[in-house]
Protein backbone atom coordinates (compact mmCIF):
# COMPACT_ATOMS: atom_id res chain seq x y z
CA UNK A 1 0.00 0.00 0.00
CA UNK A 2 1.54 3.49 -1.11
CA UNK A 3 0.18 6.63 0.36
CA UNK A 4 0.94 10.48 -0.86
CA UNK A 5 -0.12 13.78 0.35
CA UNK A 6 -1.11 16.51 -1.79
CA UNK A 7 -1.68 20.40 -0.52
CA UNK A 8 -4.32 22.81 -1.81
CA UNK A 9 -3.70 26.42 -0.36
CA UNK A 10 -6.74 27.52 -1.52
CA UNK A 11 -9.80 26.10 0.73
CA UNK A 12 -12.62 27.20 -1.63
CA UNK A 13 -11.01 25.58 -4.89
CA UNK A 14 -10.32 22.55 -2.47
CA UNK A 15 -14.21 23.10 -1.71
CA UNK A 16 -15.18 22.78 -5.54
CA UNK A 17 -12.28 20.12 -6.18
CA UNK A 18 -14.25 17.51 -4.08
CA UNK A 19 -17.44 18.50 -5.00
CA UNK A 20 -20.82 18.32 -3.45
CA UNK A 21 -20.69 15.06 -0.53
CA UNK A 22 -17.05 14.64 -2.46
CA UNK A 23 -18.40 13.14 -5.33
CA UNK A 24 -15.75 14.66 -7.61
CA UNK A 25 -13.69 12.32 -4.99
CA UNK A 26 -15.78 9.45 -5.61
CA UNK A 27 -15.64 8.91 -9.18
CA UNK A 28 -11.52 9.13 -9.14
CA UNK A 29 -11.52 6.44 -6.21
CA UNK A 30 -13.78 4.12 -8.09
CA UNK A 31 -11.99 4.36 -11.53
CA UNK A 32 -8.78 4.62 -9.92
CA UNK A 33 -9.02 1.95 -7.01
CA UNK A 34 -7.42 4.29 -4.57
CA UNK A 35 -8.55 6.10 -1.22
CA UNK A 36 -8.93 9.73 -0.90
CA UNK A 37 -9.04 11.32 2.11
CA UNK A 38 -9.16 15.20 2.95
CA UNK A 39 -7.71 16.70 5.82
CA UNK A 40 -7.77 20.51 6.00
CA UNK A 41 -6.60 21.44 2.78
CA UNK A 42 -4.71 18.56 1.97
CA UNK A 43 -5.93 14.91 0.56
CA UNK A 44 -4.07 11.83 1.08
CA UNK A 45 -4.15 8.82 -1.67
CA UNK A 46 -4.00 5.48 -0.68
CA UNK A 47 -3.36 2.36 -2.61
CA UNK A 48 -1.11 0.64 -5.55
CA UNK A 49 1.92 2.88 -6.16
CA UNK A 50 1.03 3.52 -9.93
CA UNK A 51 -2.72 5.08 -9.50
CA UNK A 52 -1.50 6.93 -6.52
CA UNK A 53 0.94 8.46 -9.02
CA UNK A 54 -2.19 8.90 -11.64
CA UNK A 55 -4.61 9.95 -9.11
CA UNK A 56 -2.36 12.96 -7.31
CA UNK A 57 -1.78 13.94 -11.62
CA UNK A 58 -5.45 13.44 -12.07
CA UNK A 59 -6.10 15.21 -8.54
CA UNK A 60 -3.69 17.95 -9.58
CA UNK A 61 -4.91 18.74 -13.39
CA UNK A 62 -8.42 19.15 -11.92
CA UNK A 63 -7.50 22.16 -9.53
CA UNK A 64 -5.70 23.77 -11.91
CA UNK A 65 -8.17 23.77 -13.93
CA UNK A 66 -10.01 25.51 -11.16
CA UNK A 67 -7.07 27.98 -10.82
CA UNK A 68 -8.32 29.74 -14.17
CA UNK A 69 -11.71 30.31 -13.18
CA UNK A 70 -13.29 27.09 -14.76
CA UNK A 71 -15.40 24.05 -13.46
CA UNK A 72 -15.13 21.10 -12.73
CA UNK A 73 -18.14 18.83 -14.10
CA UNK A 74 -17.99 15.23 -14.92
CA UNK A 75 -17.13 15.23 -18.20
CA UNK A 76 -13.59 17.35 -16.93
CA UNK A 77 -12.96 14.24 -14.59
CA UNK A 78 -14.20 11.99 -17.46
CA UNK A 79 -11.40 13.76 -19.49
CA UNK A 80 -8.57 13.75 -16.84
CA UNK A 81 -9.06 10.11 -16.17
CA UNK A 82 -8.74 8.70 -19.91
CA UNK A 83 -5.72 11.43 -20.04
CA UNK A 84 -4.43 10.34 -16.97
CA UNK A 85 -3.72 13.62 -15.76
CA UNK A 86 -0.93 14.50 -18.56
CA UNK A 87 -2.99 17.15 -20.57
CA UNK A 88 -2.81 19.52 -17.68
CA UNK A 89 -0.02 22.16 -18.82
CA UNK A 90 -2.40 25.04 -20.44
CA UNK A 91 -0.94 25.86 -23.58
CA UNK A 92 -0.63 29.59 -25.14
CA UNK A 93 -2.65 30.99 -28.59
CA UNK A 94 -1.65 29.90 -31.69
CA UNK A 95 -2.37 32.74 -34.30
CA UNK A 96 -5.54 33.61 -32.50
CA UNK A 97 -7.22 30.67 -33.91
CA UNK A 98 -6.34 27.67 -31.34
CA UNK A 99 -3.96 27.20 -28.53
CA UNK A 100 -1.06 24.84 -29.52
CA UNK A 101 -0.90 21.23 -29.09
CA UNK A 102 2.69 21.18 -27.63
CA UNK A 103 1.53 18.89 -25.05
CA UNK A 104 -0.81 20.94 -23.74
CA UNK A 105 -4.70 21.64 -23.63
CA UNK A 106 -6.41 21.59 -26.63
CA UNK A 107 -9.86 24.26 -26.57
CA UNK A 108 -12.34 24.73 -28.95
CA UNK A 109 -13.71 28.42 -28.42
CA UNK A 110 -17.32 28.47 -29.49
CA UNK A 111 -20.20 31.14 -28.54
CA UNK A 112 -21.88 28.93 -25.98
CA UNK A 113 -18.99 26.87 -24.50
CA UNK A 114 -15.55 25.55 -24.36
CA UNK A 115 -15.10 22.29 -25.79
CA UNK A 116 -12.15 20.20 -24.85
CA UNK A 117 -11.22 16.41 -26.45
CA UNK A 118 -11.81 13.85 -23.70
CA UNK A 119 -9.38 11.25 -25.09
CA UNK A 120 -5.99 10.82 -26.96
CA UNK A 121 -7.60 10.25 -30.03
CA UNK A 122 -10.14 13.39 -30.26
CA UNK A 123 -7.22 15.46 -29.45
CA UNK A 124 -5.10 14.04 -32.32
CA UNK A 125 -8.53 14.45 -34.38
CA UNK A 126 -9.14 18.31 -33.37
CA UNK A 127 -5.61 18.82 -34.48
CA UNK A 128 -5.88 17.43 -38.03
CA UNK A 129 -9.20 19.61 -38.00
CA UNK A 130 -7.39 22.67 -37.54
CA UNK A 131 -3.95 21.63 -39.45
CA UNK A 132 -5.49 19.68 -42.57
CA UNK A 133 -7.95 20.73 -45.21
CA UNK A 134 -9.25 17.74 -45.67
CA UNK A 135 -9.71 14.91 -42.82
CA UNK A 136 -11.82 11.91 -42.26
CA UNK A 137 -13.12 10.32 -38.65
CA UNK A 138 -13.90 6.82 -38.79
CA UNK A 139 -14.79 5.21 -35.55
CA UNK A 140 -18.61 3.95 -33.52
CA UNK A 141 -21.38 6.08 -32.83
CA UNK A 142 -20.20 8.50 -29.52
CA UNK A 143 -16.75 9.34 -30.05
CA UNK A 144 -17.54 12.81 -30.58
CA UNK A 145 -16.48 12.43 -34.03
CA UNK A 146 -19.65 15.02 -36.16
CA UNK A 147 -19.53 16.49 -32.75
CA UNK A 148 -16.18 17.86 -32.71
CA UNK A 149 -16.02 18.76 -36.39
CA UNK A 150 -18.94 20.93 -35.70
CA UNK A 151 -17.28 22.85 -32.76
CA UNK A 152 -14.12 23.51 -35.10
CA UNK A 153 -16.61 24.91 -37.77
CA UNK A 154 -18.20 26.76 -35.19
CA UNK A 155 -14.60 28.04 -33.92
CA UNK A 156 -13.19 29.01 -37.34
CA UNK A 157 -16.12 31.02 -38.73
CA UNK A 158 -15.98 32.86 -35.50
CA UNK A 159 -12.65 33.74 -35.66
CA UNK A 160 -13.10 34.31 -39.59
CA UNK A 161 -11.20 31.60 -40.87
CA UNK A 162 -14.25 30.32 -43.25
CA UNK A 163 -17.09 32.49 -44.47
CA UNK A 164 -19.72 29.70 -43.91
CA UNK A 165 -20.44 26.49 -42.65
CA UNK A 166 -22.12 23.60 -44.65
CA UNK A 167 -23.40 20.21 -42.78
CA UNK A 168 -24.53 17.03 -45.27
CA UNK A 169 -25.77 14.09 -44.42
CA UNK A 170 -26.96 10.74 -46.94
CA UNK A 171 -30.74 11.06 -46.85
CA UNK A 172 -30.30 7.35 -46.66
CA UNK A 173 -33.66 5.68 -45.85
CA UNK A 174 -32.81 3.61 -43.10
CA UNK A 175 -35.72 1.07 -42.31
CA UNK A 176 -37.94 3.65 -43.43
CA UNK A 177 -39.45 5.14 -46.44
CA UNK A 178 -39.37 9.33 -46.91
CA UNK A 179 -42.58 9.15 -49.50
CA UNK A 180 -44.77 8.12 -46.40
CA UNK A 181 -43.69 11.09 -43.74
CA UNK A 182 -45.82 13.81 -43.90
CA UNK A 183 -44.82 17.24 -45.22
CA UNK A 184 -42.82 19.20 -48.08
CA UNK A 185 -39.35 17.40 -48.49
CA UNK A 186 -37.52 20.15 -45.77
CA UNK A 187 -40.16 18.04 -43.33
CA UNK A 188 -39.03 14.80 -44.32
CA UNK A 189 -35.16 15.52 -44.31
CA UNK A 190 -35.25 17.41 -41.23
CA UNK A 191 -35.29 14.50 -39.08
CA UNK A 192 -31.83 12.70 -40.51
CA UNK A 193 -30.23 16.63 -40.16
CA UNK A 194 -31.69 16.57 -36.10
CA UNK A 195 -28.02 15.71 -34.71
CA UNK A 196 -26.40 18.66 -36.85
CA UNK A 197 -28.95 21.07 -35.35
CA UNK A 198 -28.47 19.37 -31.76
CA UNK A 199 -24.48 19.96 -31.80
CA UNK A 200 -24.69 23.52 -33.25
CA UNK A 201 -27.81 24.28 -30.79
CA UNK A 202 -24.96 23.43 -28.09
CA UNK A 203 -22.54 25.77 -29.64
CA UNK A 204 -24.32 28.79 -31.11
CA UNK A 205 -27.25 30.99 -29.52
CA UNK A 206 -30.50 29.91 -30.41
CA UNK A 207 -31.89 33.90 -32.01
CA UNK A 208 -27.61 33.99 -33.85
CA UNK A 209 -28.41 30.34 -35.11
CA UNK A 210 -31.30 30.55 -36.61
CA UNK A 211 -30.00 34.26 -38.01
CA UNK A 212 -27.34 32.24 -39.54
CA UNK A 213 -29.53 29.48 -41.25
CA UNK A 214 -31.63 32.13 -42.57
CA UNK A 215 -29.10 34.16 -44.20
CA UNK A 216 -27.48 30.70 -45.66
CA UNK A 217 -24.17 31.21 -43.61
CA UNK A 218 -25.07 27.77 -42.01
CA UNK A 219 -26.85 25.12 -44.07
CA UNK A 220 -27.33 21.86 -43.28
CA UNK A 221 -28.85 19.78 -46.69
CA UNK A 222 -28.77 16.22 -48.10
CA UNK A 223 -25.55 15.47 -49.61
CA UNK A 224 -27.25 15.37 -52.89
CA UNK A 225 -27.50 19.37 -52.43
CA UNK A 226 -24.01 19.06 -53.17
CA UNK A 227 -23.62 18.46 -56.56
CA UNK A 228 -22.80 20.84 -59.11
CA UNK A 229 -21.08 23.70 -56.43
CA UNK A 230 -17.31 24.82 -55.27
CA UNK A 231 -17.48 25.57 -51.70
CA UNK A 232 -14.67 28.50 -50.98
CA UNK A 233 -14.06 29.54 -47.39
CA UNK A 234 -16.44 26.85 -45.89
CA UNK A 235 -15.74 24.34 -43.82
CA UNK A 236 -18.13 21.20 -44.66
CA UNK A 237 -18.37 18.76 -42.56
CA UNK A 238 -20.03 15.05 -44.47
CA UNK A 239 -21.90 13.11 -41.32
CA UNK A 240 -22.63 9.40 -41.67
CA UNK A 241 -20.57 9.21 -44.69
CA UNK A 242 -20.73 5.13 -44.64
CA UNK A 243 -24.11 5.73 -46.45
CA UNK A 244 -22.59 7.32 -49.51
CA UNK A 245 -22.21 5.68 -52.34
CA UNK A 246 -18.54 6.24 -54.21
CA UNK A 247 -20.24 8.46 -56.98
CA UNK A 248 -21.70 10.66 -54.19
CA UNK A 249 -18.59 10.34 -52.20
CA UNK A 250 -16.38 11.41 -55.37
CA UNK A 251 -18.74 14.48 -56.23
CA UNK A 252 -18.52 15.51 -52.35
CA UNK A 253 -14.76 15.17 -52.07
CA UNK A 254 -14.57 17.19 -55.43
CA UNK A 255 -16.33 20.37 -54.23
CA UNK A 256 -13.38 21.33 -52.30
CA UNK A 257 -12.25 24.98 -53.31
CA UNK A 258 -9.88 27.54 -52.68
CA UNK A 259 -9.90 28.23 -48.38
CA UNK A 260 -12.65 25.65 -47.52
CA UNK A 261 -11.81 22.98 -44.61
CA UNK A 262 -13.77 19.37 -45.60
CA UNK A 263 -14.76 16.91 -43.06
CA UNK A 264 -15.98 13.19 -43.38
CA UNK A 265 -17.00 10.91 -40.12
CA UNK A 266 -18.77 7.68 -40.47
CA UNK A 267 -18.79 3.83 -38.80
CA UNK A 268 -17.93 1.62 -41.08
CA UNK A 269 -20.29 -1.03 -39.25
CA UNK A 270 -23.37 1.09 -39.65
CA UNK A 271 -24.01 0.95 -43.14
CA UNK A 272 -27.82 1.16 -44.42
CA UNK A 273 -27.16 1.20 -47.81
CA UNK A 274 -29.25 -1.58 -50.67
CA UNK A 275 -27.21 -4.85 -50.49
CA UNK A 276 -24.98 -4.89 -53.15
CA UNK A 277 -23.91 -1.14 -52.75
CA UNK A 278 -20.37 -0.26 -51.88
CA UNK A 279 -20.15 2.10 -49.44
CA UNK A 280 -18.12 5.46 -50.59
CA UNK A 281 -16.29 5.90 -47.58
CA UNK A 282 -14.82 2.26 -48.01
CA UNK A 283 -13.52 3.78 -51.23
CA UNK A 284 -11.88 6.99 -50.30
CA UNK A 285 -10.33 5.59 -47.39
CA UNK A 286 -8.57 3.02 -49.83
CA UNK A 287 -8.27 4.82 -52.51
CA UNK A 288 -6.68 8.19 -50.56
CA UNK A 289 -5.28 7.13 -47.55
CA UNK A 290 -1.51 7.02 -49.07
CA UNK A 291 -2.47 10.42 -49.80
CA UNK A 292 0.21 13.09 -46.99
CA UNK A 293 -2.11 16.02 -46.89
CA UNK A 294 -5.24 14.20 -46.24
CA UNK A 295 -5.82 13.45 -42.27
CA UNK A 296 -7.48 10.25 -41.60
CA UNK A 297 -8.01 9.52 -37.96
CA UNK A 298 -9.71 6.24 -35.75
CA UNK A 299 -11.70 6.09 -32.98
CA UNK A 300 -12.80 3.16 -30.58
CA UNK A 301 -15.00 1.88 -28.19
CA UNK A 302 -12.35 3.38 -25.82
CA UNK A 303 -13.32 6.41 -26.94
CA UNK A 304 -16.98 6.41 -26.26
CA UNK A 305 -17.99 9.65 -24.35
CA UNK A 306 -21.83 8.44 -23.99
CA UNK A 307 -23.08 6.86 -21.03
CA UNK A 308 -20.48 3.64 -20.29
CA UNK A 309 -22.91 0.98 -21.04
CA UNK A 310 -22.66 2.53 -25.05
CA UNK A 311 -18.93 1.58 -24.93
CA UNK A 312 -19.80 -1.98 -23.60
CA UNK A 313 -22.31 -2.72 -26.14
CA UNK A 314 -20.08 -1.57 -28.97
CA UNK A 315 -17.37 -3.88 -27.86
CA UNK A 316 -19.88 -6.89 -27.32
CA UNK A 317 -20.56 -6.33 -30.68
CA UNK A 318 -17.34 -5.79 -32.32
CA UNK A 319 -16.23 -9.26 -30.54
CA UNK A 320 -19.21 -11.29 -31.74
CA UNK A 321 -18.21 -9.55 -35.40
Amino acid sequence: MHSQIVEFPDNFLLIDLCGAHDRNLAEIERNLEVQILRRGNQLAVHGDADHVAEAVQVLQALYQRLETGKDVAPGDIDRELRMGGSDAAAASEDGGQMEMFRGGRVEIKTRKKMVEPRTEAQKAYVRSLFEKELVFGIGPAGTGKTYLAVAVGVSMFIEGHVDKIILARPAVEAGEKLGYLPGDMKDKVDPYMQPLYDALNDFLPGKQLAKLIEDKKIEIAPLAFMRGRTLSRAFVVLDEAQNATTMQMKMFLTRLGEGSRMVVTGDRTQIDLPRGVASGLHDAERLLKTIPKIGFNYFTAKDVVRHPLVAAIIEAYEADG
